[in-house]
């Protein structure tokens, strides 16, 4: 009865452990939930002023499918200044979250058999969609000791005939990996003279800590930038989660004009009224509300890296982004799965098997909560491997 396209479609393991976790909190059960990429802070005043608004003005009618000339303008702003990457308006599409960037940008540029590059861990999204639409992803493995970064010379191993795409999350969900500019240049070496597009997911480019800085892949070079499609969005670094809006950049007219075509038969344009809200997210106006965030997550970044590596058995690299811990079990767990599922049944605690993320024998943890919950979440998992795994 239904599509072997969609047959062949997991659910998402976040999502599932997720809701599942919730559902044994509202029967009863004392579940800390470490499993959502969702900042717990809520989305600040001058974004939902905005909304309000937009919908007091009646600015709830059909915009142009790609976004408003306003949004438009105001993402291309917002590359310009804080990624030094120059994009005109008619370059730029906003989507329902960077999810959808990402599923209709694979929809138009998959076909049968194309090969997609993707570092491994990575997010549970990439080969989900990328096997969606027909093509093959080939995994560059990387561990603790490379701080979950690929190296140059695996990208170029990997790199055939067949190969469409280079995905890099960076910063990286699950591992919180960031890339210096010179590690970004020696992979974009590599790609020149090919014709490899590189997708980059930059949603988390703004939660960065210690002294690690971010560069745009599309602002390395003039090579990069004609190859590149930048994805990003709001979700992350301005806690609108549920506001969906993401966007794709790129200076191919033409994956830019399939995007539109394609949002044209599906959603048409993303809600008016989110658009207006996006504005003061995009503009600069809720800056310090995100260095605000950002200075919270690193707190709790190094108080749980200092938890984790206290406990005999776990271990756990030191993120330079995101929100979340890549925690290493190998040495009392190898099955990420069964360690995980034996996690929340005994003691109540909801994160991420490794194994989604495709790399077994870690667990991610999201610190997008408070500092309580953290220590009492850590204090529990502490408990739980001291009585299962060292008896």
């Amino acid at each position: 009865m239904l599509s072997q396209r969609v047959l062949h479609l997991s659910e998402s393991i976040t999502v599932a452990i997720s809701s599942l976790a919730k559902e044994l909190k509202a029967s009863g059960k004392d579940v800390l939930g470490f499993s959502a990429g969702e900042p717990d802070f809520d989305t600040p005043k001058a974004v939902k002023d905005a909304a309000i608004i937009a919908i007091e003005s009646g600015f709830s009618k059909y915009t142009a499918v790609a976004g408003t000339n306003e949004v438009l303008q105001a993402v291309a702003d917002k590359l310009k200044r804080d990624n030094n990457v120059s994009y005109k308006p008619s370059d730029i599409v906003v989507n329902v979250g960077a999810k959808h960037s990402l599923f209709s940008l694979f929809q138009v540029l998959i076909n049968h058999g194309d090969e997609a590059i993707i570092p491994s861990p990575y997010w549970v999204t990439y080969p989900e969609v990328i096997g969606y639409c027909g093509g093959v992803s080939v995994f560059l493995p990387t561990d603790d000791s490379t701080g979950f970064k690929i190296t140059p010379k695996q990208l170029k191993d990997a790199i055939t005939p067949k190969t469409k795409l280079f995905i890099l999350n960076n910063p990286s969900n699950p591992t919180g990996s960031v890339y210096t500019k010179k590690e970004l240049e020696g992979l974009a070496d590599v790609l020149k003279g090919t014709k490899v597009l590189v997708v980059a997911d930059e949603i988390y480019e703004k939660l960065l800590f210690g002294d690690a800085t971010f560069t745009s892949f599309a602002s390395l070079s003039e090579d990069a930038y004609q190859r590149t499609i930048t994805i990003n969005g709001l979700s992350k670094s301005a806690a609108m989660t549920g506001w969906r809006f993401g966007y794709l950049a790129t200076p191919n007219k033409e994956i830019a004009g399939a995007v539109k075509k394609l949002q044209s038969q599906s959603v048409s344009n993303i809600t008016s009224i989110i658009q207006k809200a996006a504005i003061p997210a995009l503009d600069g106006t809720i800056d310090k509300d995100i260095e605000m965030m950002r200075k919270t997550f690193e707190h709790r970044r190094d108080l749980a890296t200092k938890e984790f590596n206290a406990i005999n058995g776990i271990s756990v690299v030191n993120p330079s982004g995101a929100f979340y811990l890549f925690v290493n079990i190998k040495d009392i767990c190898s099955d990420s799965m069964k360690f995980c599922k034996e996690l929340l049944e005994e003691a109540g605690i909801a994160v991420v098997p490794g194994i989604g993320f495709g790399m077994d024998g870690y667990f991610r943890f999201s610190y997008a909560t408070d500092e309580k919950s953290i220590e009492a979440g850590i204090k529990r998992i502490k408990a739980f491997v001291e009585k299962k795994y060292r008896k």
